[in-house]
């Protein structure tokens, strides 16, 4: 599927079809599984048929259905950049930077006495 020209909705019906194929592969009725997942009958209805729901509800059903590690797919890790990581660190200091105290308001160095 072409998600990139595709609105919401027909995205969301999607996700909703295939939790609902998942389902009835384990041959789960929609009040076994939503009690598995610790949901309603009603908000499991609303996921199949397109409608959103909270994400913690999405994640319940993908747990229940054993899909939770599909979530690597959908969103996989992100290392931080060496760019990233370096500019995180900051910079080690090379040098001293700063005015002395006991300098001149010149600027010249002179002899201490």
């Amino acid at each position: 599927m072409d998600y990139l020209g595709t609105s919401d909705d027909v995205i969301l019906a999607e996700l909703g079809q295939r939790i609902a194929r998942l389902r009835l592969n384990r041959n789960l009725k929609q009040d076994e599984l939503a009690l598995e997942a610790g949901i309603s009958r009603k908000t499991l209805s609303r996921l199949e048929n397109g409608h959103p729901v909270d994400t913690v509800n999405f994640i319940r059903v993908l747990r229940a259905l054993g899909q939770l590690d599909q979530l690597d797919a959908l969103l996989p890790p992100t290392e931080i950049s060496p760019v990233d990581l370096a500019r995180l660190q900051g910079r080690q200091r090379q040098r001293a930077s700063g005015v002395r105290e006991d300098s001149n308001e010149t600027g010249d160095w002179e002899w201490p006495e």
